[in-house]
């Protein structure tokens, strides 16, 4: 499992002080600033970000060594990391989604559907984006009970039980009249 968790990203500047974009990925969204530092993918950058203001789609904030739009402008897209040792422990059925990107997911026959490439959340329930296996197509699994019944860190393994239409139907042979 990753030592590091994304908790957030830099969507770019917000007016022309140097303050930032911030959109938080934290079950309690203003909870980013309580993770200091934040560090950036690659651990070499570290962050000491201070929650200003709620704005749409996120957060106005500010880090100290950012003094201009076009400073703050330069981070956009940079995702933000804090140790796992720093956040909350999860109930059972929650789980980050840096712990479910690169699992194996088997349909409830036992048959290898595919690897979980993204965890995308567009407003409703997450979804898992699975590279199929033996293929290069992905597809969208809805991340809920009734779709996921398992979900094994241990072993590194996903059970899934995808609605009809889900999964690509394989092609049949053509008939011979």
């Amino acid at each position: 499992m990753s030592e590091n968790i994304c908790v957030g990203v830099i969507s770019g500047s917000y007016g022309v002080q140097g303050e930032l974009r911030v959109k938080s990925f934290c079950a309690i969204p203003e909870d980013i600033q309580n993770y200091t530092p934040l560090t950036d993918e690659a651990g070499k950058r570290q962050f000491a970000l201070a929650i200003l203001r709620p704005i749409k789609n996120g957060y106005s904030a500010r880090l100290p060594e950012v003094k201009t739009k076009e400073e703050a402008d330069a981070l956009r897209g940079t995702k933000l990391f804090a140790p796992r040792d720093q956040l909350p422990s999860l109930p059972d059925d929650e789980f980050y989604h840096a712990d479910l990107i690169g699992l194996e997911v088997y349909d409830t026959g036992g048959e290898l559907l595919g690897r979980v490439k993204t965890v995308q959340n567009h407003g409703a329930d997450d979804l898992l984006e699975l590279q199929l296996s033996n293929t290069s197509a992905t597809t969208f699994l809805p991340f809920t009970k009734a779709a996921v019944p398992t979900v094994d860190l241990a072993t590194g393994r996903i059970v899934a039980d995808p609605p009809d239409g889900i999964l690509p139907t394989p092609k049949s042979a053509p008939s011979e009249d």
